[in-house]
Parts: C-alpha cells; sequence; structure tokens
C-alpha cells in the first residue's frame, strides 16, 4: 500500500514533462510538420531555466527563458523545413543534438548543483483520502499543464483556429487554394511546440528534481513523441499515456525500495521498453493509424 501511494502521489508530476512536450509535438503534428528535435528543445529549456532559478531570477522568469530558447530553436527548424523545404526527420535530428550541445556549452558549470521548488497546492479534503490523496496535492504547473490539455483539445476539435491547423495537415495545398496562410500557420505551430517542450525541460529542471545533472531530460523528449503517435493524437490518449509513462518510472524506484530481486537498470528501463512495445502494438493496426493519423504529416507544401 505504501508503495502504491507512492507512486500515485507522485504520477502526475512524473507525467507533467511528457505530457507538456508531447501536447507541442501535437500541435506542430496537427499542422503536418514532424519535428524530432523535442529531446534537444526539452534539454536547452531545463539548462536556461535552472541557470535563471539558480541566479535568483524566479520560476516565472526561468519558464519564460526556457520557452524562450526552445522556441527560437524551434523556429531554427520550422526555417530550414517551411523556408527551404529541407527533409524534417533530418533537420529535426539535427536540431535536437544543437539543443544538447548548447545545453553543455551553457549548463557545464551548474552540474550537480541545486535550487528551490516550487510548494503543493492541495484540494481541500480530496488531499486527505488515503491512498489516493497524493494524486489531489500538486505544485501549481501540473495543475496548469492538465488545464492545456483540455483547452488544447477543445481548441484543435472545437474552434475554427483547429479546423484551421488540422487543414495545414491533412492537405495543404487545398488549405493554401483556399487562402489559408500554410506557412505561417506551421510557423506558428512549431513554435508554439518549441515553446512547450522549453517548459517540459523548466519543470524537470527546477520543479520535479531540482538539480542541474548531465542527462537530466534522460530520452523524455523521445518518449513524448512516441506518446503522439501512441495515442492516436486525441489529447485525452495523450493524457493517459502520460501518467502510464510517469507511473512507470516511478514503478522502477518503488519495487526498489520494496526489496524486489531484480536488476536496477532493467526497472530503470521499464519506460523504454514499454514505449516500445506499444508502438509496435499500434503501428501493427494500419487501418486505425490511417484513420486517426495527419494525412500530410513530414510532407512539404510544394509551392
Amino acid at each position: 500500500m505504501n508503495a502504491l501511494a507512492f507512486i500515485l502521489a507522485a504520477t502526475l508530476a512524473a507525467a507533467t514533462p511528457f505530457l507538456l512536450a508531447s501536447l507541442g509535438e501535437l500541435v506542430a503534428e496537427r499542422s503536418g510538420v514532424l519535428n524530432l528535435g523535442v529531446e534537444g528543445m526539452m534539454v536547452l529549456g531545463a539548462v536556461l531555466a535552472f541557470v535563471t532559478v539558480y541566479h535568483g531570477g524566479g520560476h516565472l522568469l526561468a519558464f519564460a527563458a526556457a520557452g524562450l530558447g526552445a522556441g527560437l530553436l524551434a523556429l531554427v527548424f520550422a526555417l530550414a523545413v517551411l523556408g527551404f523545404q529541407a527533409n524534417q526527420v533530418t533537420c529535426g535530428l539535427a536540431i535536437g543534438i544543437l539543443g544538447q550541445g548548447l545545453s553543455a556549452l551553457f549548463g557545464k558549470s551548474y552540474e550537480s548543483l541545486t535550487v528551490t521548488g516550487l510548494p503543493k497546492l492541495a484540494v481541500p479534503r480530496l488531499s486527505e483520502l488515503p491512498v489516493v490523496g497524493g494524486l489531489f496535492n500538486q505544485d501549481a504547473v501540473v495543475w496548469l499543464s492538465l488545464a492545456a490539455t483540455l483547452a488544447i483539445g477543445l481548441t484543435l476539435s472545437r474552434s475554427k483556429l483547429g479546423l484551421v491547423l488540422r487543414a495545414t495537415g491533412e492537405n495543404p495545398k487545398a488549405a493554401h487554394v483556399i487562402g489559408i496562410p500554410v506557412v505561417a500557420v506551421r510557423l506558428c505551430a512549431v513554435g508554439f511546440g518549441g515553446v512547450m517542450a522549453g517548459f517540459a525541460g523548466a519543470y524537470a529542471a527546477v520543479v520535479y528534481t531540482p538539480l542541474s545533472a548531465d542527462g537530466m531530460i534522460a530520452g523524455r523528449g523521445w518518449i513524448a513523441v512516441a506518446l503522439v503517435v501512441c495515442g492516436t493524437w486525441p489529447t485525452g490518449r495523450i493524457l493517459l499515456g502520460a501518467c502510464l509513462f510517469g507511473a512507470l518510472s516511478l514503478a522502477g524506484l518503488a519495487a526498489q525500495a520494496e526489496g524486489v530481486g531484480l536488476p536496477s537498470q532493467l526497472l530503470a528501463s521499464l519506460p523504454y521498453l514499454v514505449t516500445i512495445l506499444v508502438l509496435g502494438l499500434i503501428s501493427a493496426d494500419r487501418r486505425r493509424m490511417k484513420l486517426k493519423g495527419v494525412a500530410s504529416l513530414g510532407e512539404p507544401l510544394e509551392r
């Protein structure tokens, strides 16, 4: 029961970096752009946020710095794939490597330093429930990320802006013919995705584990990209997937604390193994992928 209470209490916090980055990638992919540089943008955002807080800038300024830095990196990616129509997969990988290099440049001297995180905001009475009460005792960023999930889901499915965004991803030529500025829409979507990746990195660095360390993101950006595919693009499933991977990352720690006789390396790799398994199962259902997917994902607009 103690292990279950621990996992439930920390699941939403562990899921938040995945969720924020996945929501940004969802918007980018809905516009028809595949951004594989999320990992590098998260790492850069994490370093910028940590440096800002360490020097007394505060958490709000730290998130702003992380979003700005990762957003600018995303715009570099957008310039290459939208302006010069470069290959999106290749450019995404290159931008990811660039982000990791910049983070090493700016953050090397801050390794092993710590900062103060954010306080918890508890929901009255619900946070006092046995076992599940920890779910209702979270920091402000967790609550805001849940609100962002609802807002993005409603925007994509119920608003004119969401219809325009989905049109650019499904058929950019037809969208261009009816007067939609496809390049501008995709540019904004990619920039938004970069900002959200920066927020995700900032949360991981200055709230979830307020410690600067090499490899602090540890592949969360890649899992965030996989979550968009695993959830087959609806925001509700992305939230469930983020919670699943957050819980899996905590299950390894709980298992070690309970003395489970398995190697720690195997327990730490559990989220990544599940990612591979889920992706394989979803990819096998070609009909569902075609029905729920984005028709022109990764394809440039040919003028």
